[in-house]
């Protein structure tokens, strides 16, 4: 029963897809009352003593904060273990222990008679900190001394270790609450919470690790932690034909580029041709860089035989040719303005959602979201798993919901959170690097949903194996 490292600093740290599972799994699988001759509780306990011993093997003086609840008791059997086994321990309550739930009042009786010291203030000093303020049970600002308690976590160059999650999280949606812990370790117990891993959960919990206490059946999942892709060979006997057309339609006045970048990426992402499709006045008919990309107007194409690729860098131009597309590409990805003009229009809306099952891919950011769902964008942050799902749904289509954690969803299907990427995709054009990868993984044959899946997989492993600072997308295109 050890823990294992899911995500690291620099990206995911483990090679296959982790199921993932909700605050009411996690309940019923909680109702457990002995596994392996331990309570869930005891369980916990050790397990993030062993963790901490591990991540902090020099500090010496550790601070516990705990909480009312079960994540306070689990912090409580943490400090009993790191009393015997030679730490100087300080636990901080803020309530009385006597009417904690009962595992957490034996938890408290356990520690007392370790020895551990018990106070209702934090120390002035210490080496590392556990948070086992609140777990996935609360949802609710922090306060009063936890309000005062995360503060100083957060302004200690120590680090804290989240018992669990830390607190202020929400497990599901990985929303947070104003004041919030950002841990530099988090372990999560008896199963892994999709929030440590989209919108703010990243931030907050630092490098993830688990352990499933012994439950080994947990049920099915509630989503799916993406891990990479198959490896893909080619055999002797193919050709370009093999690998299919791609088209990249955009690219309007001022904005080619974007069009090019797309272009680019599908060539190198494996794409048998790629087409550019540019809409501008004054469009190019030559790529320098790239001259294996071809040039053509849109009365040129025969979308039945093509996978398309629109909005990048559309503009209001592609408006002009989406009802088109939409009836008659083979496949579609739609990103960017192609988007925008959707949302806009409810009889481009009805075209794509009558489109044939598994042709259609929509990559859209969270404001881009938010106007095909006629919400804000904080709406579609606050439950991004819930957003991507009535996206695909309402558009009966695999949708990306790019950001901190993409989600892909597809309906009739869990939805897939991507564990690759950070910051440094932070830059211009990189969504249109993105939708040309789709684009290429459509052409030579994979599904939507797994093209969506390994493309935005090796999409954000650029970025973690990137060696500088800076990422642009032109280098993007490139990495293989």
């Amino acid at each position: 029963m050890s823990s294992e490292r899911i995500r690291t600093g620099s990206g995911p740290a483990c090679d296959r897809p982790w199921p993932l599972h909700s605050i009411a799994q996690t309940r019923a699988l909680e109702a457990l009352p002995v596994v392996g001759g331990q309570t869930l509780m005891q369980s916990a306990g050790l397990a993030l003593a062993k963790l901490t011993l591990a991540l902090v093997p020099h500090a010496k003086t550790l601070w516990v904060a705990c909480g009312p609840g079960n994540n306070g008791g689990d912090g409580l059997e943490a400090a009993a273990h790191l009393q015997r086994w030679g730490k100087q321990v300080r636990v901080s309550l803020a309530h009385d222990p006597k009417q904690a739930p009962s595992d957490a009042r034996q938890a408290w009786t356990a520690a007392q008679a370790a020895g551990v010291a018990c106070t209702d203030s934090a120390p002035l000093e210490y080496d590392a900190c556990l948070d086992a303020m609140f777990g996935i049970g609360t949802a609710r600002p922090l306060s009063g001394a936890y309000a005062d308690w995360a503060q100083r976590m957060n302004d200690s160059a120590a680090p804290t270790i989240a018992v669990d999650i830390p607190s202020g999280l929400h497990a599901d949606t990985g929303s947070v609450t104003e004041l919030h812990v950002v841990a530099a370790y988090t372990l999560s117990l008896l199963t892994l919470k999709p929030g440590l891993f989209t919108g703010s959960g990243r931030d907050a919990c630092g490098e993830i690790w688990f352990n499933n206490l012994g439950v080994v059946e947990q049920g099915p999942a509630y989503a799916l932690l993406q891990g990479p892709g198959a490896p893909t060979s080619r055999q002797h006997a193919s050709h370009k034909g093999s690998y299919g057309d791609v088209c990249i339609v955009g690219g309007t006045t001022g904005m080619t580029g974007a069009a090019l970048l797309a272009g680019r990426s599908a060539l190198h992402g494996g794409a048998g041709r790629v087409f550019i499709c540019p809409l501008g006045a004054s469009a190019p008919s030559l790529d320098a860089a790239q001259p294996e990309l071809m040039f053509r107007s849109f009365a040129e194409l025969d979308c039945k035989y093509m996978t398309l690729v629109a909005g990048c860098g559309g503009g209001q131009a592609i408006r002009e040719f989406l009802p088109q597309m939409l009836r008659e590409a083979r496949q579609l990805v739609l990103d960017a303005d192609a988007l925008n003009r959707t949302a806009e229009d409810p009889v481009l809306q009805q075209l794509v959602a009558q489109r044939p099952s598994g042709s259609t891919v929509m990559t859209p950011h969270p404001l881009e979201a938010a106007r095909l769902l006629g919400c804000g964008s904080a709406h579609i942050q606050a439950d991004r798993l819930a957003a991507a799902q009535a996206l695909a749904q309402r558009f009966q289509c695999v949708v990306v919901l790019k950001g901190s954690g993409s989600i892909i969803a597809t309906p009739g299907h869990i939805p897939h959170l991507n564990p690759t990427g950070n910051a440094r995709l932070a830059s211009a054009a990189t969504g249109d690097v993105l939708a040309g990868l789709i684009g290429a993984r459509l052409a030579s044959g994979q599904t939507a949903l797994h093209a969506a899946c390994d493309s935005v997989y090796q999409h954000g492993l650029a970025a973690d194996h990137w060696p500088g600072p800076v990422l642009n997308a032109s280098a993007l295109c490139q990495w293989k």
